[in-house]
């Protein structure tokens, strides 16, 4: 068998783009993975469609070895775009490869370890702040006690968690995410007291709706340095939280966070590969290890999670932008 054609497809969402890669074999077999080039990877089809021609009339089902040569291929432009692009590919190619055998992906993944899995409402609320939960169709988020109502509403819906970012309810209510330079606080990446102070109203008040067995789990992002993640999680420590998200790119500061905390530390998110994720393990970095699907690849996922077991730590897959 031979790959034989590609095409990427957009829908639009909004707001946002959803977008997909359709590998098309000899056969016609077909092969779908998804992806996102518009919250910080501009240019990304382009790459998809860039690599994809060293690929084409190569055996498909040779996933493996595909993903190592473009890998080895894209080696001067290591992580970032180039390794989405090698993803997006690889999860096709995975795809492609259990539709024509006949089996769901996780088959040739070794088959299902757990019948069940815990599953947490993502951002929770973020996308019914005001900007955009008019193209939800739901009443936007204005006050603590639609906080209230929301917990509640997860609890009743059979959530186990919540995950959910940092809220302002000022003039505007919107999402505070100054890591990504889209409020205010950047460039600085301090927090104000005013912030900490609205993240206890915040967490009190979806404790309140989701009551006391569900638990909290609340993403910090890329919002601050050491020092500011170390003042905000040191106030909200208390709180009996799942876990508290951040992310940086030195595994010694994130160590230094997790070790001052009680509370678990869930990070990586946004690291690529073997070579990005083992420092951070080799340092006793985090609780939880966030493992991007899309950006890394199933298989180098599972690659990633046993390399995690290792060092007798929990994985979470994720999925950075989409719903797949």
């Amino acid at each position: 068998m031979k790959l034989e054609a590609y095409q990427t497809l957009h829908c639009d969402a909004g707001w946002r783009r959803f977008s997909f890669l359709k590998l098309i074999a000899e056969d016609g077999t077909t092969g779908i993975s998804e992806y996102n080039e518009c919250y910080g990877s501009p240019g990304l089809t382009g790459v998809i469609e860039g690599v994809l021609e060293w690929i084409i009339g190569k055996n498909p089902f040779s996933h493996e070895k595909l993903s190592a040569e473009l890998y080895a291929r894209t080696r001067q432009a290591h992580g970032g775009i180039a390794q989405q692009a090698i993803a997006a590919v690889e999860n096709a190619l995975v795809d492609l490869k259990a539709r024509s055998l006949g089996v769901p992906v996780y088959e040739l993944l070794g088959g299902a370890v757990r019948e069940e899995l815990p599953l947490y409402w993502s951002h929770c609320g973020s996308y019914r702040l005001p900007r955009t939960a008019e193209m939800l169709g739901v009443s936007p988020l204005t006050s603590l006690d639609d906080l209230v109502s929301l917990g509640k509403e997860v609890r009743e819906k059979g959530f186990s968690a919540l995950k959910t970012n940092i809220f302002l309810f000022e003039e505007q209510p919107h999402m505070h995410q100054p890591g990504f330079a889209r409020s205010e606080g950047w460039p600085a990446l301090n927090p104000e007291r005013r912030i900490i102070n609205s993240l206890k109203e915040q967490l009190a008040a979806f404790r309140e709706g989701a009551g006391p067995e569900l638990e909290i789990l609340l993403d910090l992002n890329f919002n601050y340095r050491t020092e500011g993640f170390l003042t905000v999680c040191r106030a909200l420590d208390d709180l009996g939280l799942g876990w508290f998200e951040m992310d940086l790119y030195d595994p010694a500061a994130l160590a230094r966070i997790r070790h001052a905390l009680k509370t678990p530390v869930a990070s990586c998110e946004s690291l690529f590969g073997l070579r990005g994720f083992r420092p951070f393990f080799e340092s006793q970095s985090m609780d939880v290890a966030i493992v991007d699907v899309p950006w890394n690849g199933i298989w180098q996922a599972m690659k990633i999670a046993g390399l995690a077991e290792s060092f007798e730590v929990n994985v979470a897959p994720h999925n950075f932008y989409g719903h797949l």
